[in-house]
């Protein structure tokens, strides 16, 4: 799939969107976007160039070898016969090493020359041309220029192997010009010597492109998709194979089912296990079907979208339902994604370019899935290692939830700590929210002689008092908040605050528990449903279901403080604090501070000298 044609749009797009920086960084890196220019070197004694892709084209005088990928297609060409056995030899040592072996910054560099020569297009002077498994055919050209002065891997072959090395950048600083890969002052470069990095790339690629030895270009790590697999659990491909070309099945044999085998194990003969159905390829006379199936990301890459539309049996997703689930002023169509790192640059990549190609199409009306992203910390066990089998220390939720409830459960999860962080598992701590809930359920039930749990008589269907208003209103806002920042856990506590300050009221009004326990409910919904209903038999609510209410809205002119603690300092040192009307004017404020029994003790047989006040804030007295 040609992901790699979206890559710029992969790259710039993910600005719009509210995800962790980490996690940008990431897909940006593994993007790899970078800008420089592609230069053609010429091979001497040969009609062939080699194309080398660079990020600095100013450090060209610096080349003195090239290097490409051992399985380079020229190398077939240029190999002169004296070298052809140390050559095939070390193709054969590369083939047996991964990518990630062969890109290993700290392994030892290896490499074999090839007998052939470059011709450096900025000098005319020759250059050996070498082979070595750092390079990479899949990533550039296949083939780097060698500047061994300004690049760390380059100044370890060109050591090793005895390679010319010629500074070509002067550093801004004092620090020594070999091994510099900064940005400087361009050196040893006739065309461009004095010039500051940026000034000498311009110029040395215009230079390049009017002699037809060169242009700019841009450069991406990211390659092509290989989108098939040999193994039977996948889609099938929709296509079929004629006289050596594929061919689309029409819509109407869609969609395409796997045949059932008795035995989908890999065949031993290289082909896939969908080849062992000899009636099922054979599609007519003259065609086949494709026997290789999709990978899993087939089906990751877009699921989502059917969460809209379920039941629709014509297509994945109807137009209405995607616009209305989908549709707002923001780029993603997912408002939410929580989701661990482990999805990076894989799942979260792939649906992104998935998704585009679908908006590209007009079957989605957003360019990006996914608005929001949060990766969820991981809990550790008790002993704040990882849970492992090997640690014996995994906690089992069914073992938890048997012995405190599925509320409590829930509840300590959400109360552990921010939701990005790593956090390790407390028995205490369940225990906590587990008396917690009890609260919960004491405030409006009693206990009768024969044990039986019913509503408190102090549950009435009386106005709140204006603290309670205060308390409730300063609840409803902080919880509403904290569910959407996703901190649960300071959600939790506020509730808590709420629980501490009615428990030992001498009653408890019916309409602010109502709001209560809609609060509650995402947290503890059994627990919330219970009393729900228990209050709704003495107490009519309309809508009578719990779920069915409306979330409650906070005034938020219940919560304008109008009262002010005011802090007393004798001399600069606080000794005291009274509580005063918001907005009290000075007499009244000094009045009130002269006249607390702890200043009248302090200040016996003293002389004021001088009194300070700062308006809802501080009274400084000033003795001599």
């Amino acid at each position: 799939l040609r992901i790699t044609a979206f890559a710029d749009r992969l790259l710039h797009e993910l600005e719009g969107l509210d995800w962790p920086a980490g996690i940008k960084l990431l897909q940006r890196n593994w993007i790899g976007k970078s800008e420089g220019a592609v230069i053609d070197f010429k091979i001497d004694k040969h009609e062939q160039k080699i194309r080398v892709f660079t990020t600095r084209p100013d450090t060209l005088y610096g080349g003195t070898f090239l290097v490409l990928a051992p399985e380079h297609p020229l190398i077939d060409l240029i190999v002169t016969e004296e070298q052809w056995p140390a050559i095939r030899e070390y193709r054969e040592k590369t083939a047996r090493k991964s990518e990630l072996e062969r890109a290993e910054l700290t392994k030892e560099k290896t490499g074999v020359f090839t007998g052939a020569h470059a011709i450096n297009p900025a000098n005319e002077q020759k250059i050996p041309i070498w082979i070595a498994d750092y390079v990479l055919l899949g990533y550039g050209t296949g083939a780097i220029g060698g500047v061994p002065a300004h690049d760390e891997r380059d100044l370890e072959f060109a050591k090793k192997f005895d390679l010319p090395i010629v500074e070509v950048v002067q550093p801004l600083s004092n620090e020594p010009a070999l091994g510099f890969v900064g940005e400087g002052i361009a050196i040893n470069s006739p065309i461009i010597d004095g010039l500051t990095t940026a000034k000498a790339k311009k110029k040395i690629t215009k230079w390049l492109e009017e002699r037809g030895k060169g242009k700019g270009a841009i450069n991406y790590k990211l390659r092509d998709w290989l989108f098939s697999r040999q193994r039977y659990w996948g889609e099938p491909f929709p296509i079929f194979w004629e006289n050596g070309r594929h061919h689309s099945l029409s819509e109407s044999e869609l969609p395409l089912v796997p045949p059932e085998l008795e035995d989908y194990k890999p065949t031993g003969t290289g082909e896939p296990p969908l080849a062992k159905a000899k009636d099922w390829i054979r599609y007519s006379n003259k065609a086949t079907r494709e026997t290789n199936t999709m990978p899993q990301w087939a089906g990751s890459c877009w699921y989502y979208l059917r969460f809209c539309d379920p039941a629709n049996e014509s297509r994945f997703v109807g137009e209405e339902a995607e616009r209305y689930w989908m549709g707002g002023k923001q780029a993603g169509g997912v408002d939410l994604y929580v989701g661990g790192t482990e999805h990076a640059v894989l799942h979260l990549l792939y649906a992104r370019f998935w998704h585009k190609v679908l908006f590209d199409l007009g079957h989605v009306s957003k360019p990006e899935p996914f608005q929001r992203l949060v990766n969820q910390g991981i809990i550790l066990g008790e002993d704040n290692r990882k849970m492992s089998k090997r640690w014996g220390n995994v906690i089992d939720p069914l073992d938890v939830i048997a012995e405190y409830g599925a509320d409590a459960f829930r509840c300590y999860e959400m109360f552990m700590g921010p939701l990005e962080q790593m956090k390790p598992w407390s028995m205490k701590g369940v225990e906590g929210l587990s008396r917690f809930l009890a609260r919960v359920w004491r405030l409006l039930m009693d206990e009768n002689q024969a044990g039986e749990w019913q509503l408190s008589p102090r549950v009435q269907d009386v106005a709140p008092e204006k603290s309670q208003r205060k308390t409730l209103h300063a609840t409803i806002k902080k919880v509403t908040e904290d569910i959407e920042s996703l901190s649960f856990n300071t959600a939790i506590s506020q509730m808590m605050v709420f629980v501490n300050a009615f428990i030992n009221a001498p009653s408890v009004p019916v309409s602010a528990i109502r709001t209560f326990l809609i609060l509650l409910s995402p947290f503890a919904p059994h627990i919330a449903s219970e009393l729900w209903e228990k209050m709704r038999e003495k107490f009519t609510v309309t809508p009578a279901d719990l779920t069915d209410q409306s979330w409650p809205e906070h005034d938020e002119g219940l919560l304008v403080e109008d009262e002010v603690e005011i802090i007393v300092q004798v001399n600069g040192k606080v000794r005291d604090r009274f509580r005063a009307p918001l907005g009290a004017n000075e007499e009244e404020l000094k009045a009130t501070a002269l006249g607390l029994p702890k200043m009248r003790e302090l200040l016996a047989g003293k002389q004021i000298a001088k009194v300070v006040v700062v308006p809802n804030k501080l009274v400084n007295l000033v003795t001599n």
